[in-house]
C-alpha cells in the first residue's frame, strides 16, 4: 500500500499560478511497483477526472482542457510528483487528487483544494 500526501492547493486569481506536490511513502517494495503517478481533480457537482499522468518510463498524458497549461513532473526520488498549473481559470476550481498505481492497484490521496477566483 502506498500513501499519499498533498500539498500546495490555495486560493489564486484567474491567470495566476499554482504547484502541487505529492510525496509517496510506504514499503520499499510498494514504492519499487509504483507504475504510474498522476492527478485528477473533482469539481463541484462534477465526477472525479483525470487532469495528467506520467509513467514511471516518463510518458505524460493531459486532459485535452489543461494541455499547453499545466505541466506534470517526478522528482528525482521518483516517489514524488508535482502539478505546474499556469494561465489558471475558474474552471479549473476543483480538489485535486494524487494517484499512483503501484502492482495494478490505486492508490489515492486525500485531497488539496484549488479555488481560482475569477
Amino acid at each position: 500500500q502506498v500513501q499519499l500526501v498533498e500539498s500546495g492547493g490555495g486560493l489564486v486569481q484567474a491567470g495566476g499560478s499554482l504547484r502541487l506536490s505529492c510525496a509517496a511513502s510506504g514499503s520499499f517494495f510498494s514504492l519499487f511497483r509504483i507504475s504510474a503517478m498522476g492527478w485528477y481533480r473533482r469539481a463541484p457537482g462534477k465526477e472525479r477526472e483525470l487532469v495528467a499522468t506520467i509513467t514511471s518510463g516518463g510518458n505524460t498524458n493531459y486532459a485535452d482542457s489543461v494541455k499547453g497549461r499545466f505541466t506534470i513532473s517526478r522528482g528525482n526520488a521518483q516517489n514524488t510528483v508535482y502539478l505546474q498549473m499556469d494561465s489558471l481559470n475558474a474552471e479549473d476550481t476543483a480538489i485535486y487528487y494524487c494517484n499512483a498505481v503501484s502492482r495494478g492497484a490505486d492508490n489515492w490521496g486525500q485531497g488539496t483544494q484549488v479555488t481560482v477566483s475569477s
